[in-house]
Parts: structure tokens; C-alpha cells; sequence
């Protein structure tokens, strides 16, 4: 077997989600070399540009994938043989010809709202305070808690956001995924701070009872093309248990027709020892920010993650085409 070579995103956090992929792979015994290339994505090199406006318009930047569309070009080229993504960042259906091989062990599924001052729960940020975030699903959930709040856009790799709000550009208060936090280093179960150049942060983990996480946040995905010899080889770190609960959460998206300007909260958990799964969900209305969330959860047998979407769906009043 010839080198196999692992496109990335060249961010922090990228980088070191796919040195740990390369890790699981060489601890499975595969007996090849393995390669890391850096690929340039649209989101990354157009950090003037709102994420909620690439897809927008006529001369729409990306259609979707802001984040994958250069790296499943790259796999196309056969410029490198497997691409390192975090999950929620793929879209629910991925194109033909496209598969995904593997999931890692999956990470807390949380977000951390990271306050510029003492650490504290949103629902005692000062009133008109403002929160910066890129993500329609986090600022509708934000809004929906406290529509007393402001928001303003904010850009960048997690470090650079983390610097954004100790100094002051990024208003108040952020929101990150508490996964990122950990794997590069900054945050650890327990604490109240992150330390970013020598200024403290105050963090607090969002409980998913009241701030569902996008689906697959948390997760590490590694796709190839359908027909890649390299997909038996990958398979080896696939991790089955979340593979069945992002299975579950990406069914749901791709059921509802979701995009990544869809305000939506969607979370998959094994419920311990009884072989069950629970999925529940949120989500807003995309053009009345004024409207109520629907909101729904079911459990069910681990292995059926698709009715289980199609049940919540229908649950929450969603009509879907089958």
C-alpha cells in the first residue's frame, strides 16, 4: 500500500484532529505511511465574508460545504486520498461518488459561553450585552433565551476568536464548541477560566437541556471517494458508537432538507445499558425570528437512527417529502 495522504483544513484545530487521526491509524497496525496536506477552503480564505452569506445570491461563493468543497476537490484531483473534517461542518448528504469512511470517539457535544470577565450562565450576562457569533443556531438559541441580548458577527480559527474577545472585539460573550476548547488545550472538565496570552476568560458549559448542539458536533469524520482503495484501511478506526449517533443526527438534517443556515439543534445519546438511543432537536423558523421553536424528542433501538428521525419530525408537526 503506497502512502496515504490526509487533506486538512490548516487551522489549529484541524491540524490536530487529524494528527490524531494519523495517531488511531498507526495504533491499528496499518503498515503505510501517512501524510498530512494542508488544503485551503473558501471559508478559510474569505474571512471578510458573514459564513450566512457564501451561499447567498447569484454569485453564490460555495453552494454548500464552506468548509469541505476544496477538500472533496482535492480528493476529485487525487491530490490527497481521505479528507479530515469536523462532522458538523459536512453536509447531511454528501455528493456521489463521495463516502464517509470513519468517525472518531466523539467529544463532548456542548457549547461554552466564554464571558470577557467572570464566568457565568446566559441567563446572567448583563442585559443589552453583546454576543458575537458566526453560527444562525447558536444566536436563535441565544435569542430565544434572552432576546434582551445583541450580536455581532466574529470570524476566525478558535485561538483568534478566543483573542477577539479579550480585546475587546467581540463584544461581551462567545460561544464555542466545547470539543475545539479541549483539543487544543484550553479548556478541561471542571474549570471556570480560559487562559488565552496571558488574559482570563470566564466559561461555562451550555447544558444541551436548554442548547442543543449542531449535529455531529464533537465528532472527527474522515471521508474518500466511494471507490478508494483506502477506504477498507480507514474503516479500521471507525468508532461504532458514534458513528450511530451522528448516523441518526445527519439522517434528521437530511430528512428536514437543513443547510448550513438552518437554525437547527439536533443530538443523538446511547442511553446507558438498555441498547436504546434518545434523539431530540430544535428547531427555528428560517424567515420569523419572532417564531417559537418546535421542539421533540423520541428513543429508540440503537440501530434505527432513520425512523427515529423521521419519527421525531413528525412529532414536531415538520412535514417532510419521502
Amino acid at each position: 500500500m503506497k502512502n496515504i495522504v490526509l487533506g486538512t483544513r490548516g487551522s489549529e484545530l484541524a491540524l490536530a484532529q487529524t494528527r490524531t487521526a494519523i495517531g488511531l491509524l498507526r495504533d491499528s497496525g496499518l503498515d503505510c505511511g501517512l501524510e498530512e496536506r494542508v488544503i485551503h477552503t473558501s471559508g478559510d480564505l474569505r474571512q471578510e465574508v458573514n459564513l450566512s452569506d457564501f451561499s447567498k445570491g447569484e454569485n453564490a461563493i460555495v453552494e454548500k460545504g464552506v468548509f469541505t468543497k476544496e477538500l472533496e476537490d482535492a480528493l476529485l484531483s487525487g491530490e490527497i486520498d481521505a479528507a479530515v473534517h469536523s462532522l458538523k461542518d459536512l453536509p447531511a448528504q454528501l455528493g456521489e461518488g463521495f463516502k464517509l469512511v470513519a468517525v472518531l470517539p466523539r467529544a463532548p457535544v456542548e457549547d461554552i459561553l466564554l464571558v470577557n470577565g467572570k464566568a457565568c450562565p446566559l441567563g446572567d450576562l448583563p442585559v443589552g450585552a453583546t454576543v458575537a457569533t458566526s453560527s444562525v443556531r447558536r444566536g436563535r438559541l441565544v435569542a430565544w433565551r434572552r432576546p434582551d441580548l445583541v450580536f455581532c458577527e466574529i470570524r476566525g480559527n478558535v485561538p483568534t476568536r478566543l483573542r477577539k474577545l479579550a480585546d475587546g472585539r467581540a463584544g461581551d460573550a462567545t460561544i464555542l464548541a466545547r470539543a475545539g476548547l479541549e483539543r487544543l488545550g484550553f479548556y478541561r472538565a471542571g474549570c471556570n477560566e480560559v487562559e488565552i496570552e496571558g488574559c482570563t476568560l470566564g466559561c461555562h458549559v451550555l447544558p444541551t437541556s436548554d442548547f442543543l448542539p449542531a449535529g455531529g458536533q464533537g465528532a472527527v469524520a474522515i471521508e474518500a471517494l466511494a471507490e478508494s482503495p483506502v477506504v477498507d484501511y480507514l474503516k479500521r478506526i471507525d468508532d461504532e458508537d458514534t458513528a450511530m449517533r451522528v448516523a441518526a443526527e445527519r439522517e434528521f438534517l437530511h430528512l428536514l432538507g437543513a443547510g448550513c443556515d438552518t437554525p437547527v439543534g439536533v443530538c443523538a445519546n446511547l442511553e446507558s445499558g438498555n441498547g436504546e438511543m434518545r434523539l431530540e432537536a430544535v428547531v427555528f423558523d428560517e424567515t420569523n425570528p419572532e417564531k417559537p421553536p418546535k421542539t421533540g424528542k423520541v428513543s429508540g433501538a440503537c440501530g434505527d437512527g432513520k425512523d427515529m428521525a423521521s419519527e421525531l419530525l413528525r412529532q414536531m408537526g415538520i412535514h417532510i417529502e419521502v
